[in-house]
């Protein structure tokens, strides 16, 4: 292969992520000309949806900060070969961590809210970690585990809202009695989204990073998702590797929780987490699991996701069309997650030198040979 030939490649590989999403735009475009209804339109008040005021692009930012943080946690464990599907519980413990702290504690907002964002960070690492221990311990996938611990959290909630959380005025699903006013998070504007908040994302955005391209534990865990067995020979602790990035994806969420009810709320809400664990999967997939698309992308579905609402006041379509569109995307990632399932990603050359493949679901630390732990 010349020289050329690797470039194009290259490139096709790092714009890759790209495809799914201009594959989606075009079969809804083809769907919406079906119908007699202009794609251009649609599109065009999708977009005044999300950036046609300060109000909109916001409510934009104030949506993209929790997704993007519970998606740089999710590459961690997709790099270590882990499907963490209960990081929509994750969100949730961080949430109900955050409003004990914000019900219970009486202090000014420079000691209450730093609390708040340990308790939530911590509360969303325990409940990743339990999901860890089914797998490493009692040979419970980490799909089916996180599936029961995301009800869990959610029947938890409810308890707390219509329970020992509820208002004066009696037991509702609506949510807790707002929280005093110097647990809030503080807000741009009288908006929805709170600049300390996006500094935090930005920064997990750059820890991710770093932890994956310059520390050994990131080197252990890209290992660990590519072959758990050599990985194994080489000393990785695939137990205790499994464990650690279940619960700084954990930690992530729980922070993306408390992000949810202490600046888009100002209370603990029955779905709290409004479907961004789900989501964050989708983010992660269509970025190949590379932290650098995953800002960008995760940012197209809070404009998607944020501009459909006035996608029914400008036009007679519903604003379900952003549902669609997601949906066509989860249908293109399948079809076209990566190149290489087109034949068309870099292949073994003369050198013997082996292209990077995506993680693949590590083996239960038994089915290789009991764990002795000694790469540290």
């Amino acid at each position: 292969m010349t020289e050329t030939q690797r470039d194009g490649r290259a490139w096709l590989m790092r714009l890759w992520p790209l495809v799914p999403i201009v594959g989606a735009l075009i079969f809804t475009s083809a769907l919406l000309l079906l119908y007699n209804t202009s794609p251009a339109v649609a599109y065009g008040a999708m977009w005044e949806g999300a950036f046609g005021g300060q109000d909109k692009f916001l409510s934009v930012m104030a949506f993209w900060v929790p997704l993007l943080l519970a998606s740089a946690g999710l590459v961690v464990t997709f790099t270590a070969g882990l499907w963490n599907i209960g990081v929509e519980g994750q969100i949730i413990l961080g949430a109900i961590c955050a409003s004990w702290v914000a019900l219970h504690v009486q202090a000014p907002s420079w000691v209450l809210i730093p609390l708040e964002i340990g308790a939530a960070m911590l509360g969303g690492a325990l409940w990743a970690a339990l999901s860890a221990v089914l797998k490493t311990r009692g040979k419970v996938n980490e799909i089916f585990s996180g599936l029961a611990l995301n009800n869990l959290a959610i029947i938890l909630t409810n308890y707390l809202i219509s329970g020992p959380w509820q208002p004066p005025e009696g037991g509702s699903f609506r949510g807790t009695v707002p929280f005093q006013e110097a647990a809030l998070l503080p807000r741009l504007l009288e908006s929805r989204f709170s600049v300390l908040s996006f500094i935090l994302a930005m920064l997990a955005v750059v820890g991710v990073f770093m932890v994956l391209r310059g520390t050994t534990w990131g080197l252990k865990l890209k290992a660990l998702g590519k072959n758990p067995y050599s990985a194994y020979l080489l000393g990785v602790s695939s137990e205790r590797e499994t464990v650690l990035a279940m619960m700084f994806c954990g930690a992530l969420a729980g922070l993306g929780g408390a992000v949810r009810v202490l600046s888009w709320f100002d209370s603990l809400r029955q779905s709290i987490s409004g479907g961004i664990g789900f989501l964050a999967l989708l983010v992660v997939m269509l970025a190949g699991y590379r932290i650098l698309w995953v800002p960008l992308i995760s940012f197209f579905f809070s404009v998607v996701l944020n501009g459909s609402i006035t996608l029914q006041l400008k036009t007679q379509l519903h604003s379900a069309l952003g549902g669609i569109l997601t949906g066509v995307l989860v249908l293109f990632v399948l079809l076209f997650g990566s190149p290489r399932q087109l034949g068309l990603g870099p292949k073994q050359d003369a050198t013997g030198g082996l292209p990077d493949v995506p993680p693949a679901d590590p083996l239960p630390p038994d089915s290789i040979t009991p764990d002795m732990g000694g790469g540290d």
